[in-house]
């Protein structure tokens, strides 16, 4: 498959990663932020995830139940949201991050998020205010539904113990990409939205993403 986007180590896939991940390079480090399956839309009730300009949006995939097994066979794993598929998962460390910080009040939403990583047994924390427009970082609106910070994704690979290549074969919005570019490792991402893929691509072409003094 041709790439839809090649430039300075980072490769973007327009495609279903089920189809691709066979002919992917197992040394590399899996960090992703996958459909959980468990149906979400956001929005549609009271509020402000009422007003979001993504409400009614369903993320792809996650209508039906997530196997994280094709995962497992890489270099080493790190799995968002995966507290909803964790009898799947073997032994690991969970990340915990921290997007209230005790400064926003609790909603319908969690506090925080988690993520599992195959290597490791102590559990981490992140903290980083990520709630509505109330941000520590990249004051510009989301340009996906579940996009997270580019710096908690910096974070994320900097406890890895894989120093080669990146692999996010759910892209979104390219914040792994993003990520992985500002540390300066290569990095492939896969996406079945081809929206995302352009948006993902122009991120990545902005020497600039946050003005918040934590650069992303």
């Amino acid at each position: 498959m041709q790439p839809y986007y090649d430039e300075d180590g980072i490769t973007i896939y327009h495609g279903d990663c089920r189809d691709l991940l066979p002919g992917m390079h197992r040394s590399m480090l899996v960090a992703t932020d996958p459909p959980y399956g468990i149906d979400y839309v956001q929005g549609g009730g009271r509020g402000a995830a009422g007003r979001s300009k993504f409400c009614g949006i369903a993320v792809v995939g996650d209508a039906e139940p997530f196997d994280p097994r094709p995962l497992l066979e890489f270099s080493e794993s790190i799995l968002w949201g995966a507290n909803y598929f964790a009898p799947l998962l073997p032994l690991g460390r969970w990340l915990v991050w921290d997007k209230r910080c005790g400064i926003t009040p609790q909603r319908a939403q969690g506090d925080c998020e988690l993520a599992w990583m195959s290597s490791g047994r102590a559990s981490r924390m992140f903290r980083h205010v990520w709630d509505g427009m109330i941000r520590d970082s990249e004051p510009q609106p989301r340009v996906h539904p579940t996009q997270k910070p580019t710096t908690l994704m910096k974070w994320c690979l900097g406890l890895a113990e894989t120093t080669g290549a990146v692999l996010d074969p759910y892209a979104g919005s390219g914040t792994t990409l993003r990520a992985a570019k500002d540390l300066g490792r290569k990095a492939i991402g896969i996406e079945i939205e081809e929206k995302y893929c352009e948006i993902a691509a122009k991120r990545l072409a902005q020497r600039v993403l946050d003005f918040s003094g934590d650069a992303a």
